[in-house]
Order: structure tokens, then C-alpha cells, then sequence
């Protein structure tokens, strides 16, 4: 069977041609046409504290991880990604998946692929399509909390969507931070508190296990994009960040996973799905859009990639 490695998904897959099939995803997904679970997690410990492993701790140095089982069906396509996340990775990246396609209509196994750029891209698109939702009209000023591949694709997708004339940039490490300003233009700022206040739209990457966007920074019109954080015992805004109109991409997956959300006890409005269908008015005042990444669009994001490998698109289309 074909497997298609990283290079070639960079090849074949444009951010032109994954927000719409990811927009198509999404309403899909909250009208009922996709069957998607909530992800099941495994939680990988850290052999240093775990009793009863058959090796020595020195022997097996992984940092403790997450492994995930995200299955999705649309239509006459299912697939299933399996990803990890090791947030100690310094030489391989955080995140790393392997996607498995199979026709819905004969169960027959289509194509395997690298699932990371996938996962970095479809998070973006995402993105991409909120920020072109709720941003305020005359959004000119985008604040960027975290400088890693995240923040580089988040840039790139958002600009596909807003003109901004000021980008601003804070990292924990200020040396990555001005490395992300060189790259793009972008202004690295001191703080995450003088980068939020006064910006239109927020992008919240950091990965963090405490509140680090506050209520008190935002303008009554600031419009959050939080990525940050997908497990129930961490959290990215405070109750006060949070007292907005909150917008996610799957209810069941939100209510089981966003600590932000568990933890401010705040409703949600919407899901993305149901504003793209027109089902429900889109909110008016501040919004938080909670991301958490959904099957649904690694399964729509694959699908493009498989349909463009069988037309033989060229390297051409390449991503930059």
C-alpha cells in the first residue's frame, strides 16, 4: 500500500485548497453527516516515576507523552489518525502522526501518510476560518503567544484571510521570539500582557499549563483564538478570558477535554460547523473560538492529499 511521506504532503496540499475542504468538514461535522468520537487518549508515563516497568528508568528515557486515537467517516472516506505528543521533544518535533484512509463504501485500505504537517496545517485552517468569522471588520493589529511551527503556519493562514499592519510576537524565550520576528516581520514584545492589549486578534500557541491570557488585557472586541491547550487539566484563558461567547469545533469533544472550558463552567455558544451552515447567527461582542482539533478535518485534510496524489498534481502546488 502507498505510503506518502511528509515531502510528498507538502507537495500536494495548499492552504487555498484545505480551508474550503476544512470549512465543507466543519459543517458537515454539526450537521450530522460525519460520525467522529471523541478522541481516545492514552497518557504515556514517565518511566522515572512509574513502578514496575520490566527496564531500568535509564534504560527507557521517554518523556512522558499522550498517544491518541482519532477515527472520523464522511461520506465514502474514513480514516483514522494516531498521534502523539511529547512536549520534552527537542530534536524530533512535539507533535507526530501516521493517517490511515480506507473507503467507507468496501472497508478497502487506501493510502497511509505522515500525519504532522497535516496536523499543523488543518490547525491553521481552522484558525484561518474563525479569524475571518469573528475578527472585528477593521482588525489590523494580530498578537502571536508562542514563536514555534504553530505560530509560523497560524501567520501564514491568517494572512490569507486578514491584511494585518502589525504583527506582534512574545515567546517564554526571547530568543526565539526575535528569530519568529526576522522570519516574518513580525515586532517581538516583552511581555504576553503588552503583546495582547490593544491587539484585535490574539492567537493563543503557547503551550501552558496555567492561565496566560487574561480578561483584563482584552478590548471588548478582541477576538481569541485559543490552541494552546486540549487536555481537561490545563488551561490557557482565566474565568475572566473566558466570559465571552465561546465558540468550538465539536460540543461533545469540548465539554470532555477543554480544561478552559470545565473549568470557568462558561457555555458554549456554538460550534464552528453550525455559524458556516447559517444555523446559528454568529455572536455579536467578544468571542473566544476553543480549539481542539477534530478528526473531521484530519480526515478532510488527508482526503485532499489522496485525491490530489491520484490526479498527479505537481510539486508546483507546493506549500511555502
Amino acid at each position: 500500500m502507498q505510503f506518502l511521506d511528509e515531502e510528498k504532503v507538502r507537495s500536494l496540499l495548499t492552504y487555498e485548497a484545505l480551508i474550503p475542504a476544512v470549512e465543507r468538514a466543519l459543517i458537515h461535522l454539526s450537521t450530522g453527516k460525519i460520525q467522529q468520537p471523541v478522541r481516545t487518549v492514552l497518557r504515556i508515563p514517565d518511566p522515572a516515576s512509574t513502578s514496575g516497568f520490566p527496564l531500568p528508568a535509564s534504560s527507557f528515557p521517554l518523556p512522558t507523552g499522550f498517544f491518541a486515537l482519532m477515527p472520523a467517516v464522511d461520506e465514502d472516506l474514513m480514516g483514522v489518525k494516531l498521534v502523539t505528543f511529547y512536549e520534552r521533544n527537542t530534536t524530533l518535533p512535539t507533535h507526530q502522526a501516521v493517517i490511515q484512509l480506507f473507503s467507507a463504501l468496501t472497508g478497502e485500505p487506501l493510502v497511509a501518510m505522515d500525519g504532522r504537517l497535516i496536523t499543523e496545517m488543518r490547525t491553521a485552517a481552522v484558525s484561518a476560518i474563525a479569524t475571518r468569522l469573528f475578527a472585528p471588520p477593521n482588525a489590523r493589529i494580530l498578537a502571536i503567544l508562542g514563536s514555534g511551527v504553530q505560530a509560523r503556519s497560524h501567520l501564514h493562514a491568517l494572512r490569507l484571510v486578514r491584511n494585518f499592519s502589525e504583527v506582534r510576537v512574545w515567546s517564554r524565550t526571547p530568543a526565539n521570539a526575535r528569530r519568529f520576528a526576522d522570519e516574518t516581520g513580525a515586532t517581538p514584545m516583552p511581555s504576553a500582557e503588552d503583546a495582547v492589549r490593544g491587539a484585535d486578534v490574539v492567537l493563543g500557541l503557547a503551550s501552558v499549563r496555567e492561565p496566560l491570557i487574561r480578561g483584563d488585557w482584552l478590548s471588548p472586541h478582541t477576538f481569541v483564538c485559543a490552541v494552546a491547550t486540549v487536555t481537561p487539566d490545563r488551561r490557557e484563558l482565566d474565568d475572566s478570558a473566558m466570559n465571552a461567547a465561546i465558540i468550538v469545533e465539536f460540543r461533545e469533544a469540548a465539554l470532555h477535554e477543554s480544561g478552559d472550558i470545565i473549568g470557568s463552567g462558561q457555555p458554549i455558544y456554538a460550534e464552528l460547523g453550525e455559524i458556516l451552515a447559517g444555523s446559528r447567527p454568529a455572536p455579536i461582542g467578544r468571542v473566544v473560538f476553543k480549539s481542539l482539533g477534530v478528526a473531521a478535518c484530519d480526515l478532510a485534510a488527508a482526503g485532499a492529499v489522496w485525491r490530489a496524489s491520484q490526479n498527479g498534481a505537481s510539486p508546483s502546488t507546493k506549500v511555502t
